[in-house]
C-alpha cells in the first residue's frame, strides 16, 4: 500500500492506540491523507487524524471557491494552553455536490470534507506516477508529498490560514514541483507575512508593541529528506535592517523530527525600547535540518530553511485599552471529559474547541479589535504577568484550579495596583454532573464530568477575598437591559457581594435535576421556581481596582450562541478598565446598601474525581511558561513568596495501593468550607445564629487562609492559648459539680481540681 484515505475522524487527538497506529503507518512511507472534518463553521473543530502534521488534512471549497460552510477550522489545539495552534487543513478541495458513482447504477452527488479527500487522494496517485517506479521510493514520502501539494496550491482570496490552509489543490503546479524533485526539508507556512490581511488572521488584526506578551507562531518542518531528522544549530533571526534588532525572537522547536514532519515555534517579543517605535520589521528566519545518511550514503544529508518574516509594531498602548485573556486555568477536551456549557444543546456533550480567542471565541477577538482594544493571551499562571501593565483581567469559562500565590497575587493586583476583572462563569451543579455520567464503547469504561461549565468552586476561592461567591443554580431564560435583549444559556447565580456594589437582578427558569435517556441532556421544561428573581450580573470598585461577574459565558461563545452580549462586555470594559461607570450597570436601584449573603452552602468540589489528572494546578510546580516575557521564563513569576510547591485539593487524596482514578474519598473540614464559614461568621453581625459555635476556630491549624484581614500577628497565640486554658478550666468545673451532684466523692472532686 502507497497511499491511504481516511475519511473518518474524531475529536480525541490523544486516542494514543489510533494516533500511534497513524504514526506507524506514515513511518513507513504511506501516504495517508484525511478530512479535515465537517464541524464548520466554528473554530478550533479539527478533526484526527487530519490534525496531525505527519498526515494531508484536507477541508472542502464550493464550485464558487469559497470555503465550505461545513468544513471544519483550524487552529490545532493540541498545544494549548502553553504553546500555539498549527495551521491546518493543509489544502482544501471541492466538497460541495460531488458527483460519483452509485453502489448499483448510476451517479449521485455528496457533500463534506469526506468527499474532498479521496480527490485529494486520487490526485496523489497521480502525482506519484510522475516519478519513476524505480526511484519512488527513494524520493517520494508523506513529507515530499506534502511539500509538492502546499507549494503548489492557489491561495484564495478571502479566507484566512485556519480556513484554507495553503490555498486549493493545484494538480498542475504540485506536477512541475515534483518531476525535478530532491529530496530537501522545508517550512510551512513558507511565509509569515502579519500585514496580508486577511490571510494571516489574526496575527494581521493585531500589530505588535513593546511591554506584551509574546506573540507565537507554530510553523511546521517538513523533512523530505528522511522518516527522522534533527535540527542541526539554533535558528538565527537575521533583521533586513538595524531596525529590526528591536524584534527579539526565541525559538522552540522539535527536538526529534518524526515520523517524517516536526514544529518550530517563533516566540515574538518587541524590547522595551521599541516602546515608541511605530513601522515595519521585516527578516529572516534560517534553519538547518540533518538527516542520519540513508542506505548506501556515507554523510548525513542536510537542507537550510529560510523562513521570510514581516510584522508590523506600533508604540505601546495605553493601558485601559490593554486586556489579558487567561487561556492558563481552561481545561478542554481531550482528555478530560469537560461537558458543554449550554446544556440546551445536545448533538454536543463536550467542551472540545479549545475556549481560545483565536477558536471558538474568535468573534470576540475580532470585536475587540474593532473596538481598538489589544488583547494579549496568557498561558501561565497569574503571578507570570505584570498587572500595571493591564486595564482588565478577562476569565471566562475557566475549570481549572488556582495556586495560592495566584490568589494571594490577584488580590494584590485590584487592591494596590489597580487591575480591573471581568469573570464570565458557567453552569455547576454535582447531581447534574453526576447524571451525566456514560459508558464510552471505544474504551470500556466509564465516563463522569469533571467538572461543570466551570469550576465554580475554584473561581469563588479566587474571589473570596473581595467577599464575591457565585451558587450551584443552573439558569435560563430572556431578560433584557435598557433595551437590549439578551439570552441566559445554563448560567449560574451570584450568592455572595458586598455591600457598596451593585447587583442586577432578573427573572428566570432554574432548571430542573432531572435527566432525560439520552447523554446529558436537562429536561429544560421541568422547572423549579419558574421566573424565581436571580442575581446574575455585579460590579464594584475594591481598593485600587474594579471587579464585574457575570454568571454565563456563552453569549461571547461562538460555539452555541444564541444571542450575544458584546454590548454588555463593552460596558464592563470600559468600567474595569477605563472607570466609566455606565448608567445602566451603575443605576441606584441597584446599588447594595447591605451586604447580600444567601444562606447557603457554596458549591463543592467532586470528591469521586481524581482532578489531578487534568489539572494543569493541582499536584504541579508554579512555573511561568514559554508563552510569558520573556524574563521570567522557567521562574515563578512577578513579586512571588513562594507558598509551597503544588496545589492539593482536599477533598480527594489518592492512595499508593489504589489503581482507580475515581476512588471516592470524604476529607472532612476542607480548606474551603473554613474559609467560607470563617466569612459568614464575620460578615454577619448575629454569628450566634450558627449552630455550631467551633467554626470560630477552624482556622487556627490552618495556614492557607485567603482572606487579607486574618493575617497572623503577635498577639493571637498567646490570646488563643489563654482562651484555650479558660474553656478547659470551666469544663472541668462543671464536670466536678455534676459529679459532686451524682456521687457526692469529694476526692474525685480534688483530683479534677487538681487536674486543672
Amino acid at each position: 500500500m502507497d497511499v491511504l484515505n481516511l475519511s473518518i475522524g474524531g475529536p480525541d487527538y490523544l486516542d494514543l492506540p489510533f494516533v500511534e497506529k497513524v504514526w506507524e503507518l506514515t513511518a513507513n512511507n504511506i501516504i495517508m491523507v484525511s478530512a479535515i472534518g465537517n464541524d464548520g463553521p466554528l473554530y478550533g473543530t479539527l478533526n484526527n487524524p487530519a490534525d496531525q502534521s505527519d498526515v494531508i488534512g484536507v477541508g472542502g471549497i464550493d464550485y464558487n471557491n469559497h470555503i465550505a460552510s461545513f468544513s471544519s477550522r483550524g487552529m490545532t489545539t493540541w498545544e494549548l494552553p502553553h504553546g500555539y495552534g498549527r495551521v491546518k487543513p493543509d489544502v482544501v478541495a471541492y466538497s460541495r455536490d460531488i458527483i460519483g458513482s452509485k453502489i448499483s447504477t448510476g451517479c449521485k452527488t455528496l457533500s463534506g470534507t469526506s468527499v474532498a479527500s479521496p480527490v485529494v487522494a486520487g490526485v496523489v496517485c497521480l502525482l506519484v506516477s510522475v516519478i519513476p517506479e524505480d526511484k519512488r521510493k527513494l524520493i517520494l514520502n508523506p513529507a515530499a508529498m506534502k511539500q509538492a501539494l502546499v507549494e503548489g496550491a492557489s491561495k484564495l482570496s478571502g479566507p484566512n490560514m485556519y480556513e484554507q490552509g495553503a490555498g486549493r489543490l493545484d494538480l498542475w503546479q504540485s506536477y512541475e514541483i515534483l518531476k525535478n524533485y530532491q529530496p530537501r526539508a522545508s517550512i510551512f507556512p513558507t511565509m509569515l507575512d502579519f500585514t496580508d490581511c486577511p490571510y494571516f488572521w489574526p496575527f494581521c488584526r493585531q500589530p505588535m508593541y513593546a511591554g506584551a506578551m509574546p506573540v507565537i507562531f507554530n510553523a511546521t518542518i517538513l523533512n523530505g529528506m528522511g522518516v527522522i531528522g534533527y535540527v542541526k544549530d539554533q535558528p538565527l533571526w537575521q533583521p533586513s535592517e538595524d531596525i529590526g534588532n528591536l524584534l527579539s525572537v526565541h525559538f522552540t522547536y522539535s527536538d526529534v523530527i518524526w515520523p517524517w514532519t516536526g514544529y518550530l515555534a517563533l516566540h515574538l517579543q518587541v524590547k522595551d525600547e521599541g516602546s515608541q517605535f511605530s513601522g515595519i520589521i521585516s527578516g529572516n528566519v534560517t534553519l538547518t535540518i540533518y538527516t542520519p545518511a540513508a542506505h548506501g550514503e556515507s554523510s548525513p544529508r542536510s537542507s537550510t530553511c529560510i523562513l521570510h518574516m514581516k510584522v508590523k509594531v506600533v508604540p505601546t498602548p495605553v493601558r485601559s485599552k490593554r486586556i489579558l485573556w487567561d487561556q492558563y486555568h481552561n481545561i478542554k477536551y481531550p482528555s478530560g471529559y469537560v461537558p458543554r456549557d449550554s446544556l440546551n444543546v445536545h448533538n454536543d456533550i463536550l467542551d472540545w474547541h479549545g475556549d481560545h480567542l483565536h477558536t471558538n471565541f474568535h468573534i470576540l477577538f475580532n470585536m475587540l479589535r474593532d473596538a481598538e482594544y489589544y488583547i494579549e493571551t496568557l498561558g501561565s499562571p497569574l503571578t507570570c504577568f505584570d498587572a500595571s501593565n493591564y486595564g482588565t483581567l478577562l476569565m471566562v469559562d475557566l475549570e481549572d484550579e488556582y495556586f495560592d500565590e495566584e490568589i494571594q497575587k490577584l488580590r494584590d493586583d485590584v487592591i494596590h495596583k489597580g487591575l480591573g476583572i471581568a469573570v464570565f462563569a458557567e453552569w455547576y451543579h454535582v447531581d447534574t454532573m453526576v447524571k451525566m455520567t456514560f459508558f464510552d464503547e471505544n474504551t470500556r469504561s466509564w465516563w463522569t464530568p469533571i467538572t461543570g461549565g466551570a469550576n465554580i468552586p475554584a473561581i469563588n476561592e479566587l474571589l473570596a477575598p473581595f467577599g464575591i461567591a457565585l451558587g450551584d443554580k443552573i439558569l435560563t431564560g430572556d431578560f433584557s437591559i435598557n433595551g437590549e435583549q439578551t439570552h441566559y444559556a445554563s448560567g449560574t447565580d451570584i450568592v455572595q457581594f458586598p455591600a457598596g456594589g451593585f447587583l442586577h437582578s432578573f427573572q428566570l427558569q432554574e432548571n430542573s435535576k432531572t435527566v432525560q435517556d439520552h447523554i446529558g441532556t436537562l429536561d429544560t421544561e421541568s422547572t423549579q421556581g419558574k421566573g424565581k428573581l436571580s442575581s446574575i450580573l455585579g460590579v464594584i470598585e475594591a481598593g485600587e481596582g474594579r471587579i464585574a461577574v457575570y454568571g454565563d459565558s456563552n453569549c461571547l461563545d461562538s460555539s452555541h450562541m444564541v444571542t450575544n452580549c458584546y454590548w454588555l462586555l463593552r460596558k464592563i470594559l470600559e468600567f474595569t478598565g477605563n472607570r466609566v461607570k455606565d448608567n445602566v450597570l451603575f443605576s441606584e436601584a441597584a446599588q447594595l446598601k447591605f451586604p447580600v449573603f444567601e444562606n447557603i452552602h457554596h458549591p463543592s468540589r467532586r470528591t469521586d474525581v481524581n482532578f489531578s489528572t487534568y489539572s494543569t494546578v493541582v499536584g504541579k510546580e508554579l512555573i511561568c511558561h514559554q508563552d510569558s516575557r520573556f524574563e521570567v521564563w522557567g521562574t515563578k513569576g512577578y513579586g512571588v513568596q513562594p507558598i509551597g510547591t503544588s496545589r492539593k485539593l482536599p477533598e480527594y487524596q489518592m492512595h499508593e495501593s489504589s489503581s482507580s482514578p475515581n476512588v471516592t474519598i470524604q476529607i472532612a473540614g476542607s480548606r474551603q468550607d473554613k474559609v467560607e464559614r470563617l466569612q459568614r461568621n464575620l460578615s454577619i453581625p448575629n454569628a450566634a445564629k450558627f449552630d455550631d459555635k467551633r467554626d470560630y476556630f477552624g482556622f487556627i491549624g490552618h495556614e492557607e487562609v485567603d482572606i487579607g484581614m486574618l493575617m497572623a500577628s503577635q498577639w493571637m497565640i498567646p490570646c488563643f492559648a489563654a482562651t484555650a486554658c479558660l474553656m478547659l478550666y470551666l469544663s472541668c468545673r462543671v464536670q466536678q459539680k455534676r459529679r459532686r451532684r451524682r456521687k457526692g466523692s469529694v476526692a474525685s472532686a480534688n483530683r479534677l481540681t487538681s487536674m486543672v
